[in-house]
């Protein structure tokens, strides 16, 4: 038996949380490759507007990288279809060597998205809980 409600329960497109987690895991990399590369010359610190591309996502039926996905057993495409989305962080304080990476920002920035991160963690769980428990309680 399968209702409107499971069937929209079950694809993952529909869950804001499974995208959210996707597009953190995305920030997590770019922070991360922004405090790697701190003292490198030139190098120019980059981030994403989370809430856009949330809305993009969700607003388009594709995944993070940009793809429709039109099956549940599509594989997902690589990021660099996110690449173009990416903005550069305009520093508060520029530095002699080009580097527009400021550890304080980027320090902040990584532990909101883990706090965030957290939260879409329990989300999606509490989704998958619901989930089970309502094909448990419908079988005879």
């Amino acid at each position: 038996m399968d209702t409107p409600y499971i069937a929209k329960w079950a694809r993952s497109e529909d869950s804001v949380h499974e995208q959210a987690l996707r597009l953190r895991t995305r920030r997590f990399e770019l922070l991360s490759a922004n405090i790697a590369n701190a003292d490198t010359p030139n190098f120019k610190a980059r981030d994403l507007d989370f809430s856009a591309e949330l809305e993009r996502v969700m607003g388009s039926g594709q995944n993070f990288a940009g793809m429709t996905m039109t099956s549940p057993r599509h594989i997902e495409a690589s990021k660099s279809a996110l690449e173009e989305d990416l903005m550069y962080r305009v520093p508060l304080q520029s530095s002699m060597d080009g580097n527009t990476v400021e550890m304080d920002v980027e320090r902040v920035a990584f532990a909101e998205n883990a706090l965030r991160m957290r939260f879409s963690i329990q989300k999606t769980a509490d989704e998958y809980k619901d989930m089970l428990k309502l094909y448990q309680d419908m079988r005879p």
